[in-house]
């Protein structure tokens, strides 16, 4: 294989956006062979858009067995995701999902299971790995630069959202055709970019208000408190209320403290690390010598784009992939702890009880009162979206 053919399952606001650039030939050795999708008017977008070398379907079980495509990107609702992966495992198919990687994660574990069974190449878009401040970041703390990790404190509030954006889709922030708010829809990058860069937490108190800002049913505001095993603690904060919003975030380790804020990598550098100040100073106040350092951060985000083009490479040469699709359990564990602690207002323990939370969601589910007015589903603009 010299070419990567790729189908796209799902061609509303994210899927369009994908097949858009890649159709541009903005990934190189990959070609748009297909796209399917269940609204006809979708389809006849993308037949006015991409002509007759482009195969339309109107269910993705067509597609599968159309043997017109090497690998699938799935962009459809969030519930759909598992299923379909499975299924193009199942047809010998390589995967791409949109996130979250579930709504779930008891349904993501046994997409987990199949991708490793199948050995195909399945990834996930967190496209913001692709940012060279983030990986700058995971460097110092897994390099030990920062020393134990003592705080982490994410305030990212600016994810505004307009009501008009939650009217675009009937399935959009209800717990049938979304599972959930700011946690499962716009946060799922910042929750791997959480435990990509400083690991999984053991436990998790979450307060979420439902509806606070938004004719919504689901969460649009959330403060959560996370401990670990080390005794380091977390705060996390968002919502898609505020504007002007915040993203800012701090990391705290025995040997200073580093931020990322406004495009910016700071790290305060202590001398000597804060424990040992501790023990050997004798002059009652005072504290480490610390130095201000501008980190360099080189090279350009790549977004979507470069998330697409290593997967990819992952396929044609076995390059490793930068976000493997095994990972986006992680993210979304967190999530689920989050709900699950506020609905039950409590804390909750990772691993968490996935079977609890599945019937919590489906009671969520069962009892909503909450109706939308039938509207068309409007596709969106995702430029300058991130």
């Amino acid at each position: 294989m010299d070419k990567v053919r790729i189908g796209i399952i799902g061609i509303g606001t994210m899927g369009s956006a994908h097949a858009r650039y890649i159709a541009a030939g903005e990934i190189p050795n990959a070609e748009l062979t297909a796209v399917c999708d269940i609204n006809p008017k979708r389809l006849e977008w993308a037949k006015n858009n991409f002509g007759e070398s482009v195969q339309l379907f109107e269910n993705a079980k067509d597609l599968f067995e159309s043997k017109s495509v090497d690998g699938v990107m799935i962009a459809t609702p969030h519930y759909d995701h598992p299923p379909l992966a499975i299924e193009a495992f199942n047809h010998g198919l390589h995967v791409l999902i949109e996130k979250p990687a579930g709504v779930y994660t008891r349904q993501v574990k046994e997409m987990n299971e199949v991708a490793k069974k199948s050995g195909k190449v399945f990834g996930i878009m967190y496209n913001q790995r692709t940012n060279p401040i983030y990986q700058k970041l995971r460097d110092l703390v897994k390099s030990g630069e920062l020393g134990d990790i003592k705080r982490i404190i994410w305030i990212i509030t600016d994810w505004y959202r307009s009501q008009s954006y939650y009217d675009s889709g009937g399935w959009r922030a209800t717990w049938a055709g979304e599972g959930g708010g700011v946690l499962i829809n716009q946060c799922p990058h910042n929750l791997d970019l959480w435990q990509w860069i400083c690991g999984m937490p053991v436990r998790i108190r979450a307060f979420c208000s439902y509806g606070k800002y938004h004719d919504i049913e689901v969460e649009d505001d959330v403060t959560a408190y996370m401990e670990y095993e080390n005794g380091a603690t977390g705060v996390f904060v968002t919502t898609t209320g505020d504007a002007p919003g915040t993203n800012r975030l701090e990391i705290t380790g025995d040997r200073g403290k580093v931020v990322v804020e406004d495009g910016k990598l700071t790290f305060w550098r202590l001398r000597v690390s804060e424990r040992q100040f501790n023990r050997e100073y004798k002059g009652g106040f005072g504290s480490p010598e610390c130095w201000k350092c501008e980190i360099p951060v080189y090279g350009q985000e790549t977004a979507h784009q470069g998330i697409t083009e290593n997967w990819v490479n992952g396929i044609l040469k076995g390059t490793p992939l930068l976000s493997p699709g095994e990972e986006g359990i992680n993210g979304l564990t967190i999530s689920n702890a989050m709900h699950l602690s506020s609905w039950l207002d409590d804390w909750v323990k990772l691993p968490i009880d996935e079977d609890l939370y599945y019937e919590k969601l489906k009671e969520k589910i069962e009892n909503s009162t909450f109706r939308k007015d039938a509207a068309e589903d409007i596709v969106l603009d995702v430029d300058g979206t991130y």
